[in-house]
């Protein structure tokens, strides 16, 4: 009965009970069709649920067979066939290129574990970057030094080089003057900002005296160390921190992190063959670095240096000890302290070092014949860095100290600095660097010096090229007439100096002088300088002498003493010297390979600056 016969309108009797009927009946029809579906559907979704289990159990199968074959090309592997003492001789040699490789080398599978952990050789290298923070577990940290020193053994020498970063935890708000500068310390130890301990490789152009936190070797990775119950006779590690600890809670722990990773290390100093910590600012528990003391008879180096100035009381530590206490340091050489308290009268520093590198913080005073009685007990330097900032005048007479075997020396800080230098007499010298806030103008002591040592071979030359000061518009050189017995000089570094003069030195010959001055100079670097309305056509005039145009040049052309053709400039920088335009810039660039010039800064600025006075 179809429902298109309903043609009754409105509805008979009749025709509603056809209907109902019709309702009826497809009704009827309709359920069956359900129930088919239904029946459909189970007999399906068995049907998928037994082809699913016979799918797994292949799958499973086939796993098993994958895991059989891994199994038996692993065990036909070349690697499985080296013996023993090769692979041992293979972890040693990656260990002279990667010192911490021991760790990633006991990760890989338990034979390799085995061989490491029974190589005390490969754990001797303790090089540990730390990121300081409230946050993070300070007992691990200073667990995993103690487990470094468990699997080095007991008599393997250890090199030890520890970076830690405590990042600056008080808020700061920038007033409406400031600026935004660029920073000397690398990215990972920026102020503001919390980041993992990495290593940035740096390419910045800014010379600095802020002591650089970076360390001399890749970056490492530390995979999650397995549990410690594998080395024999291993401490049980502390229980970790449960989760809900509170924040005061480990503020309190972390106070104590230095503490534990200093007394295990000390523990093994008679073990120490170098050792060098570095941080950047204070931290909770740096004073631990009191109880370093003791016999060290394989101590080669000894460095700790913080970028901030510590304010410290008396330290009964190896740098500090009296002069009658007796040290055990044969080997020692090198010898770094920056911003770290010493003695002048310590016997650390009268074991015939070969170098010295040392930065007094502010509230430290020391005589200048003190310092000079410290250069005295190590004739044998070769590197010999000095930074005093506050330097009293001598009490006993200056005596004049030959270094004979002195290549690098770098003098800063107080102006009776200067005074220091008149005092030395080095016949080696390559390098020098003053950095010294002079009253007077420096000239005649760098003269004075180079006749003194008869006129060493002398390749670089840096003057208050890292000064923070202004420039020094009275003259820090008067003359520079000395240039003339500096014919090897290949650097040059200049800051806070009118350059003017020496534009006119570098660019003309004088009249004793055949050609012109420092024939070897390939480099040349400004900070800071200022320079009169004449002095970007003296820059001009000076490259046009050195570098013609279109004339290569790698060696002067008459012997040394002057040359009427020098080696060709291959660097030039300027920074915050004076503006030279564009035109000026690319006829530099034409001329010489590598040009850095950056403007002043009140002639970089790209925006408004408001001043509200009151």
């Amino acid at each position: 009965m179809s429902f298109h016969s309903f043609t009754c309108d409105p509805p008979t009797p009749s025709s509603l009970a056809d209907a109902r009927r019709f309702l009826d009946e497809n009704n009827a029809s309709l359920d069956l069709l359900d129930r088919k579906i239904e029946t459909a559907e189970t007999q399906l979704a068995q049907i998928v649920a037994e082809s699913r289990n016979a799918i797994n159990q292949l799958q499973r199968e086939r796993v098993a067979l994958e895991e059989k074959i891994t199994h038996a090309l692993a065990y036909m592997s070349p690697i499985r066939r080296l013996p023993i003492e090769l692979l041992r001789h293979i972890f040693l040699m990656n260990f002279d290129e990667y010192p911490c490789c021991a760790w990633i080398l006991s990760s890989v599978c338990s034979q390799w574990r085995r061989l490491s952990l029974s190589m005390p050789k490969l754990w001797s290298k303790v090089c540990y970057p730390l990121q300081y923070t409230p946050c993070h577990n300070p007992n691990a940290s200073a667990d995993t030094i103690r487990l470094w020193l468990e699997r080095s053994g007991s008599y393997i020498p250890l090199d030890v080089e520890i970076f830690l970063h405590v990042p600056d935890t008080t808020p700061s708000t920038p007033t409406p003057r400031s600026r935004t500068r660029s920073s000397p310390w690398p990215t990972f130890l920026s102020n503001n900002t919390i980041t993992p301990a990495h290593y940035v490789q740096i390419q910045s152009s800014q010379p600095t005296t802020s002591i650089q936190i970076v360390p001399s070797t890749p970056p490492i990775v530390l995979p999650h160390s397995p549990p410690h119950y594998d080395w024999p006779g291993s401490l049980s590690p502390p229980s970790p921190l449960p989760s809900t600890v509170t924040t005061t809670n480990q503020l309190r722990a972390s106070s104590h992190w230095g503490h534990i990773a200093i007394y295990y290390l000390v523990q093994q100093m008679h073990r120490w063959e170098r050792f060098v910590f570095r941080f950047d600012r204070q931290f909770p528990s740096w004073q631990a670095l009191k109880s370093v003391s003791g016999p060290a008879p394989l101590l080669k180096e000894f460095e700790v240096s913080c970028a901030e100035p510590m304010y410290y009381s008396e330290w009964p530590w190896l740098p500090s000890a009296s002069p009658n206490t007796e040290v055990v340091l044969p080997k020692l050489e090198t010898v770094t302290l920056q911003h770290a308290p010493f003695k002048w009268s310590s016997p650390m520093l009268r074991t015939n070092l070969r170098s010295l590198n040392l930065r007094t913080v502010p509230s430290t005073s020391i005589h200048v014949d003190r310092i000079l009685l410290i250069i005295s007990n190590n004739k044998a330097l070769e590197d010999l860095s000095l930074h005093v900032t506050t330097v009293l005048s001598h009490v006993l007479p200056l005596t004049q100290t030959t270094l004979p075997e002195l290549k690098t020396l770098s003098i800063g800080g107080h102006y009776l600095m200067a005074s220091l230098v008149d005092s030395l007499v080095t016949p080696n010298l390559c390098s020098l660097t003053l950095n010294i806030d002079a009253r007077d103008p420096i000239d005649d002591s760098i003269s004075n010096l180079v006749t003194r040592s008869s006129h060493p071979a002398i390749h670089t030359l840096s003057i208050a090229y890292s000064s923070n000061g202004p420039p020094f518009y009275g003259g820090l050189i008067a003359s520079w007439g000395f240039l003339n017995d500096l014919n090897h000089l290949r650097t040059l570094q200049v800051g806070c100096t009118p350059l003017d003069p020496l534009f006119a030195v570098l660019g003309t010959a004088e009249e004793d002088v055949l050609g012109v001055m420092c024939p070897f100079l390939e480099h040349l670097a400004l900070r800071g300088c200022p320079a009169h309305s004449d002095g970007v056509t003296k820059l001009v005039q000076m490259v046009d002498a050195r570098n013609p145009d279109g004339t290569p040049h790698t060696a002067p052309t008459t012997a040394l003493g002057g040359s009427a053709t020098p080696v060709k400039m291959r660097r030039l920088e300027m920074h915050e010297c004076t503006v030279l335009g564009q035109d000026v810039v690319a006829w530099l660039k034409s001329r010489i390979d590598d040009v850095v010039c950056v403007d002043p800064p009140f002639e970089r600025c790209e925006y408004s600056v408001v001043c509200h006075w009151p």
